[in-house]
């Protein structure tokens, strides 16, 4: 089996293309054979080495946590799914041509495999963010780095509820973001005059950590009132900074019923194969996507 790993921490060049064991599934966990893998700032969060997790990373290790599939081994216990079913979930080391998920959902109609493998972190993410910032139908929610994945599906589970939003990203994106229902507008100086041209700011998320929450917290007035996943300065602002993950398989179960009824869309803006997964972290890293960065297998 084909895997991308890293032995020693740094830059996207110590990815590398490996043979590796088969992983097998244990008790309430399914195999898959991979047809395509979530690129997510995790990813390379880690294989830089930020301590963003309790336990220390041993290496070496493998990438990614989502993928879609089909499933080809069930664990003890597992009675939702059978072999041959297609399904998009969370698990470890999902860059590789076989992964284990530990939290999965069979894949809506008409959804392609590399659309799936955008889904499950996102979700997740999107989904806690807004809770823990506490905006409410007919509120508004502003927020910074609008376009990628995260953002994208923020604006769209926000909608549903009744929120509004306005959303910072690059010029070339603003049209995308209105087609998601938000008021948009651009980065760069005077960025927070033409905010607060939009309208009042109730709750704000920083999803890119371009360095803006102390301007976050002047629009909104309130430190609790921001929420932020790309900057881990935050607390010096008594902003919270979120990375404790929620309930996998809720969000899934949320993703599914959303793009079953029309109300959630992740477009894909590059794939990669596996041998070119450093190309996908030095791009996941740049920023400015439009959507997601997927990893075909």
């Amino acid at each position: 089996m084909k895997r991308v790993s890293y032995a020693e921490f740094g830059g996207p060049d110590v990815l590398q293309l490996i043979a590796a064991e088969e992983p097998h599934a244990g008790p309430g966990q399914v195999r898959i054979a991979v047809r395509a893998a979530g690129v997510n700032a995790i990813d390379w969060r880690l294989r830089e080495g930020q301590k963003l997790t309790a336990r220390p990373l041993a290496l070496p290790t493998g990438v990614g946590q989502d993928a879609s599939g089909v499933v080809d081994e069930v664990g003890a216990g597992v009675e939702d799914v059978r072999v041959g079913d297609h399904v998009f979930g969370e698990g470890s080391d999902t860059y590789a041509e076989f992964a284990v998920l530990s939290a999965w959902a069979r894949m809506p109609a008409g959804l392609s495999f590399e659309e799936a493998a955008g889904y499950p972190s996102v979700m997740e993410t999107a989904l806690r963010i807004i809770r823990e910032v506490g905006v409410r139908p007919g509120q508004t929610l502003l927020v910074s780095g609008a376009s990628g994945g995260v953002g994208s599906t923020v604006l769209q589970i926000a909608r549903d509820r009744g929120i509004t939003t306005i959303g910072t990203a690059a010029s070339a994106n603003q049209d995308y973001l209105r087609s998601l229902g938000a008021l948009a507008t651009t980065y760069g100086e005077g960025w927070v005059e033409r905010v607060r041209q939009l309208g009042h700011i109730d709750a704000a998320l920083d999803l890119a950590g371009s360095g803006v929450l102390r301007e976050l917290v002047q629009l909104t007035g309130d430190p609790d009132r921001v929420v932020s996943i790309a900057d881990l300065g935050a607390p010096e602002f008594g902003v919270r900074f979120s990375g404790v993950a929620g309930s996998v398989p809720d969000a899934l179960a949320t993703a599914v019923d959303l793009i079953s009824r029309g109300k959630l869309h992740l477009p894909v803006d590059t794939t990669y194969p596996l041998a070119e997964a450093a190309s996908a972290h030095r791009d996941s890293q740049a920023g400015h996507t439009r959507g997601r960065r997927i990893i075909v297998v």
